[in-house]
């Protein structure tokens, strides 16, 4: 069903990943950042933007009297979503658009109580259902939909387990191999710095729904890192990571943090 790489294809470390020149000065990102979507991804998207029936989660005018909000200071809440069929078996899920299981409903259900009380400036999701039928049932059903927040394209891989992988290509990982018809990690790391720029771009704190990878090279990116270093950070589904700052330099405050425990 899946298609065999070809010889030197897929099995092959990416060489120099330390050296990868990605920016992560988020004005720098700002100023040329687009919609850096997976081309697989775009060609699979129907015509027209989709939308979120809800009220908007445009920021708030800021009243006269508040004090400027510095965007370098705010947080960045990651939401994974809730638990799939695929995630549960380790499955790698990109643009196959699973819906969430019974357990994956009450995780979401579970993320409400955790985030009722915090105010967004911005609430952002990705476009695939598992990650806004996550935000709906958390109370954020106006997110607004952001593509970058797509899921890492896996290419020929989309829907085998990593072991199954290394059955043909011995000692594969995602983080250092290659992905047959996927995208490379250093696109991924264009998309979330294009979020990074975005969430900066408002005054306050900002969350985003989305998937286990793309959230964790998001984080390596936050703190600087080559996008590759995200296989540090393990992320579980229905799970709540705050990114942040101590004495102005960019943290992780909080991570992996479960609705449910």
């Amino acid at each position: 069903m899946f298609g065999r790489p070809r010889q030197g294809e897929s099995c092959s470390t990416a060489a120099g990943l330390d050296r990868l020149e990605i920016p992560h000065d988020a004005a720098a990102v700002a100023r040329t950042a687009v919609s850096i979507v997976p081309r697989s991804v775009a060609a699979r998207r129907k015509a027209g933007n989709p939308t979120i029936v809800g009220k908007t989660s445009t920021p708030p005018a800021r009243s006269p009297s508040r004090p400027r909000y510095h965007p370098d200071m705010a947080d960045l809440y990651l939401i994974r979503h809730g638990e799939t069929d695929w995630s549960r078996t380790g499955r790698h899920t990109s643009h196959t658009d699973l819906p969430l299981t019974a357990t994956g409903l009450l995780q979401a259900e579970a993320l409400s109580d955790h985030l009722k009380n915090r105010s967004f400036a911005l609430v952002l999701t990705s476009p695939l259902t598992r990650a806004r039928e996550t935000a709906r049932l958390a109370g954020y059903a106006s997110a607004l939909v952001e593509p970058n927040l797509h899921e890492w394209d896996y290419g020929q891989y989309e829907g085998r387990t990593t072991a199954e992988i290394q059955r043909e290509c011995p000692g594969w990982s995602l983080w250092t191999g290659e992905l047959p018809g996927g995208e490379t990690a250093a696109q991924v790391a264009g998309r979330v710095d294009a979020v990074i720029a975005r969430a900066q771009s408002v005054d306050g704190d900002v969350a985003l729904f989305a998937h286990g990878h793309i959230l964790r090279v998001l984080a390596a990116r936050w703190l600087g890192l080559p996008p590759h270093q995200g296989r540090l950070f393990a992320l579980h589904t229905a799970t709540i990571s705050v990114l942040g700052h101590e004495h102005a330099a960019r943290v992780i405050t909080r991570w992996n943090l479960s609705a449910s425990a």
